[in-house]
């Protein structure tokens, strides 16, 4: 089993009990590997150091037992940020409205990236609007997605984070 998928696979449970979802799991370099874990709280308030520090005991005790990755790695855990990737069909769901870019496995209308406005996500699929009009593609097919940081979504992570303070 490729070794990210398994760390999703022990690190996802954990996370959800200790009030996290897993964004992403991504491993990098090669003389010096590191492993990144990105992660949310799903009171959907902001990350802080604190929330970083619990993941990382936690997710390093768990890869210290399991040992899913051959060799030695750096572990590194964080927030999404506001313009964040995109990699579950719930995220494009959250943020309709928003714009994103998304890099597609394979190309449809003999493109593979587009920029635009999510217009829906349902039913295993994801509609945007974009300057050429809309397009939609099966989920499954998205490679890379991230919202663009606009003046827009800034002030939907101003207003979400004033929220939750209350």
């Amino acid at each position: 089993m490729d070794p990210i998928r398994r760390v999703e696979q022990l690190i996802g449970p954990v996370l959800a009990e200790m009030g996290y979802d897993l964004v992403r799991a991504r491993m990098s370099g090669t003389a010096r590997v590191t492993l990144q874990i990105m992660a949310e709280r799903r009171d959907r308030k902001g990350m802080t150091v604190e929330d970083c520090a619990d993941i990382s005991h936690a997710v390093s005790a768990l890869l210290d037992v399991e040992d899913p990755i051959h060799g030695a790695y750096t572990l590194e855990v964080s927030s999404p940020g506001i313009d964040r990737p995109l990699t579950r069909l719930e995220d494009f769901e959250r943020f309709i409205g928003f714009e994103a870019r998304i890099e597609l496995k394979h190309a449809q209308t003999g493109q593979r990236r587009f920029r635009g406005r999510i217009a829906s996500a349902a039913n295993g699929a994801v509609r945007m609007t974009t300057k050429d009009g809309e397009v939609a593609f099966p989920f499954e097919d998205v490679q890379n997605a991230k919202l663009v940081l606009t003046d827009e979504l800034l002030a939907a992570a101003a207003a979400e984070a004033a929220g939750a303070t209350e």
